[in-house]
């Protein structure tokens, strides 16, 4: 997931700031402690997580003791599905890290599951993280790829719909081993370590890329699998995370990745922020997307007019300025004819409508917003009449309820592991401390997807957008992998584009065709 809330107008020059990348920070997390640690005790009178007088305290022993989740769990499970029955062993647990002083610093959480009977050294395993920051992989996990789904579309996509999960269908047990990694701060992925320093090395680009990846390397040495294939998935946030982690484990830890698959990525903060012309090409496919789906059924193909319009004329006039009345009176008319919107909004706009105004003057008539993970959505304006937008997300926000109950019940109930604390599905928190940098070139992964496709040339990219995404719009992704070389062939680079939005996998039909793409990579 990427950042919840809307972005107004007003707010744009601080997003921006918001986004730069500063320069590398230290790694957060070492292979293993020293033989015979020294860790420092915790300050007298200091609540374990407090930040002290000096913002840098490693745990004691008996803080990091108090901290630990519980030694990992694992179970034999059988799932009968349409036409097989798969056998499998699932493990929930977690993986120690800690800092170059051989100090406990966290524990990342992660559940796997692994098909009995395979040959390791030809059966792939895949790792899945989704985004935010600040996001658990039970998007992932539950709504797509693990054993046992939850519904997340229609009468199912409401805070208090059932969070009973059935069997998936569409699993990718079947073709794949599957790990799904919770970053710290996220599921019940957690700090042992007190103090603000921990923090903010972990909240930050480099940091959280430095752990997941050790994250994943760990795994393999200690599950024996370093010789299988390796393929690495990420949603949302994940395309900032996921070029970044695939090369870090092919120059930092010595681990080479088959295929990288993103779905819903953002690539690149620059294209997105600020006073960026970009951004409104980006989004103008998915708004005028959403404005013919509320008309009838809409494919990627039957955007192929307004595709040509935003490359061409849209932009021509965008970099004409609004002070050329002519070309902006042109530009505003057509964006108000290709998304339904009041003319006269769009002329006052000059045909610039961020996604919070979209949102808002969709169907204003009625008093109701469209989502942003979803724009397909409707939802009711909670204050229709106010001059100001008070609203959240009627696409997403409905979902924390049932996820996190899912989540909880699967990980406690049926694999029988029972960390305390919450589970923390989606955690404002850490994108409010996570720390994207303060240098001059703002957080992008288009540099690091040109580094790994240059590496292995055997190396393969799938991306999944839907068409009414607003958050992570389909064509501001086509726009960035179009600017690769040449070794970016489309027989190593795809992108599918499928009804539905930035959980486009809650519609069947395009969580089965995506499936069947990545196990065609797989193969």
């Amino acid at each position: 997931m990427v950042d919840p809330f809307a972005v107004p107008r007003h707010a744009r020059l601080s997003v921006a700031l918001f986004a730069l990348l500063a320069a590398s920070t230290a790694s957060p997390a070492q292979d293993a402690p020293p033989q015979q640690p020294q860790p420092a005790a915790t300050p007298s009178g200091q609540k374990s997580g407090a930040t002290g007088p000096r913002g840098n305290t490693p745990a004691s022993p008996v803080v990091a003791e108090e901290h630990r989740l519980p030694p990992d769990s694992t179970t034999k499970q059988t799932l009968a599905l349409p036409g097989r029955t798969l056998a499998f062993t699932a493990t929930a647990g977690s993986i120690r890290q800690f800092n170059e002083k051989g100090e406990p610093q966290a524990d990342i959480a992660y559940t796997a599951y692994l098909l009995d009977g395979q040959d390791t050294r030809s059966r792939p395993v895949t790792f899945f993280f989704n985004g935010g920051p600040g996001a658990s992989s039970a998007w992932l996990q539950l709504g797509n790829a693990g054993p046992w789904r939850l519904p997340i579309s229609g009468d199912a996509a409401v805070s208090s719909a059932s969070p009973d999960l059935q069997p998936n269908a569409e699993t990718w047990l079947d073709f794949t081993d599957l790990v799904f990694i919770d970053p710290v701060g996220t599921g019940y992925s957690r700090f042992v370590a007190t103090g603000e320093e921990v923090r903010k090395r972990y909240f930050s680009v480099d940091g959280d890329v430095s752990s997941v990846a050790l994250t994943i390397r760990r795994w393999l040495e200690k599950s024996e699998r370093l010789l299988s294939p390796k393929f690495v998935v990420g949603e949302s946030y994940g395309g900032i995370r996921g070029p970044k982690i695939v090369r870090e484990l092919q120059v930092q830890h010595g681990v080479g990745v088959r295929g990288l698959i993103l779905l819903s990525p953002l690539l690149d903060f620059r294209e997105f922020t600020g006073t960026s012309l970009v951004q409104y090409v980006a989004s103008l496919p998915s708004m005028a997307a959403a404005a013919r789906e509320a008309k009838g059924p809409v494919t990627r193909a039957d955007m192929a007019d307004v595709e040509r319009y935003a490359r061409g004329d849209f932009l021509s006039d965008l970099v004409r300025g609004e002070a050329d009345t002519e070309a902006t009176t042109r530009l505003a008319d057509k964006v108000a004819a290709l998304t339904g919107i009041d003319p006269a909004v769009s002329r006052r706009l000059a045909g610039r409508f961020d996604v919070s105004e979209f949102r808002r003057e969709f169907d204003r008539r009625e008093g109701k917003i469209t989502g942003r993970y979803d724009a397909s959505v409707l939802g009711l304006d909670p204050n229709p009449d106010s001059s100001v937008s008070h609203f959240q997300d009627p696409s997403g926000e409905p979902l924390y309820a049932p996820l996190t109950s899912a989540a909880v019940d699967l990980t406690t109930r049926k694999l029988n592991w029972r960390p305390d604390g919450s589970y923390e599905v989606l955690n404002g928190a850490v994108e409010r401390a996570w720390d994207f940098g303060h240098g001059l070139s703002p957080t992008e992964s288009v540099s690091q997807l040109r580094q790994i496709l240059a590496l292995d040339p055997k190396l393969k990219l799938l991306v999944g957008h839907g068409l009414f995404d607003l958050a992570t719009p389909y064509f501001g992704t086509r726009i960035a992998l179009d600017q690769l070389p040449a070794y970016a062939s489309p027989e190593r680079v795809k992108l599918v584009v499928y009804p539905g939005g930035h959980m486009f996998y809650a519609r069947d039909a395009s969580r089965q065709a995506f499936r069947a793409e990545a196990q065609a990579m797989m193969k």
